[in-house]
């Protein structure tokens, strides 16, 4: 804290010290200015700047159909279970042909059973809703659960300890 100085002695302050004189505040009275190194500074705004970004939740679809059989809808479900999983948001999207959608509750039916099968990895953001020839539900995966059914990295590791120390005793008669 050097406290209100001229201009052009501030800079000699700064020269002196082999830094740069940096604007803080111009529409302060008097006006800010820092004795830092620049790059130094620019680093650490950029640095703030990012921190303050958002981090952003990536979205995965799957597609069904009403009339989509049991073992494919399992097979979607278990994707979609994975997806939530590894802590994305799940757009579940029905998709109608042309007489089919004379009967949308039949694709509700089979949105209401994919919710039932996410219901303990995801909770619903959005219920099912007819936009046009596609039906459209959103699932949020659920808090404390993400990684959950993950194999633990340790236990892998500690099974190829075992096996060697196994390939190395002698079988005897």
């Amino acid at each position: 804290m050097v406290g209100v100085v001229p201009t052009r002695e501030a800079l000699q302050i700064a020269q002196a010290a082999g830094l740069d004189l940096v604007l803080v505040a111009a529409s302060a009275e008097p006006p800010v200015a820092k004795v830092v190194d620049f790059g130094k500074h620019k680093y650490e705004l950029a640095k703030l700047k990012k921190d303050q970004k958002k981090v952003k939740q990536d979205v995965k679809g799957i597609k069904i159909s009403p009339n989509i059989a049991e073992n494919d809808l399992n097979t979607q479900t278990r994707k979609a279970r994975q997806f939530l999983l590894d802590g994305h948001k799940v757009r579940v999207v029905c998709r109608f042909r042309q007489k089919e959608l004379v009967h949308p509750e039949v694709g509700r039916r089979k949105m209401e059973m994919v919710a039932n099968i996410l219901e303990e990895v995801g909770k619903r953001e959005k219920d099912p809703m007819l936009n046009g020839k596609e039906m459209v539900m959103v699932v949020n995966p659920r808090s404390g659960v993400a990684g959950a059914e993950k194999p633990p990295t340790g236990a892998k590791k500690n099974a190829q300890v075992e096996d060697k120390q196994d390939g190395g005793e002698a079988v005897q008669d």
